[in-house]
């Protein structure tokens, strides 16, 4: 299967002695995302689902494989060509999506142009920020599905309020969380610890002992994760 192209490290070993009793902690993945990538609106809802059957902890990180329109015209050539270009990796991703929610042709008939991924991080970090990893991952999987499914253009701030608004924030406390510098700061933290760990693609899901997982199907990304939990 195929991923789109282009923190927190493992803490240190505690020594024995110091190890609580009781229960160890759930195993920590970190799931490196962008809210523009279809293969990673594959990937969510298999990783959600077995990451709640296994016990699993999932720390949401902000991959944005073009940040603004000039980077994007600097990658595929012309907004235009960026259109087509990532409109066919949507028909790729559309074959492996398990229910079949991508919707090429409505945003092929919508007249903005193809947005990046900066300002769905921004609000998906804004939403970290509030509320945690569970409301940063709802919100990217709701800014997805407003983006591939429903056509709409999240790269328009006042879009992403509402999306952000209907999952159930403030509108202007999230708005002032998802225009503030600390929340580029973390995008920018997330992609310094992608590049530090080698990442090049996404999704990728991060997991102690593991090679990293892309997008897989469901069963087999079970079984692998399933090693982190005996």
């Amino acid at each position: 299967m195929t991923q789109c192209h282009d923190f927190a490290c493992a803490s240190p070993a505690q020594p024995a002695a110091h190890l609580a009793s009781g229960p160890l902690p759930p195993p920590i993945l970190d799931f490196f995302h962008d809210v523009v990538c279809g293969w990673c609106y594959v990937m969510s809802p298999r990783l959600r689902q077995v990451a709640g059957e296994l016990g699993l902890r999932v720390r949401q990180r902000s991959f944005v494989l073009q940040a603004s329109r000039a980077e994007m015209v600097a990658r595929f050539g012309s907004m235009e060509q960026a259109k087509q270009t990532i409109l066919g990796h949507w028909e790729a991703c559309a074959q492996h999506d398990d229910t079949q929610r991508i919707d090429i042709e409505g945003m092929r008939r919508e007249s903005f142009e193809y947005p990046s991924g900066l300002a769905g991080a921004l609000a998906c970090q804004a939403a970290q920020m509030l509320e945690g990893d569970e409301a940063h991952w709802n919100l990217f999987d709701a800014i997805q599905h407003a983006h591939m499914s429903a056509h709409r253009n999240i790269g328009d701030a006042e879009v992403l309020l509402d999306i952000a608004t209907h999952t159930g924030f403030e509108r202007n406390a999230f708005a002032r969380c998802m225009e503030s510098a600390e929340a580029l700061n973390m995008v920018h933290q997330d992609l310094a610890l992608a590049r530090h760990l080698g990442l090049r693609s996404i999704p990728s899901v991060i997991a102690p002992g593991l090679p990293t997982q892309q997008t897989l199907p469901q069963d087999l990304l079970r079984e692998r994760l399933r090693a982190l939990v005996g």
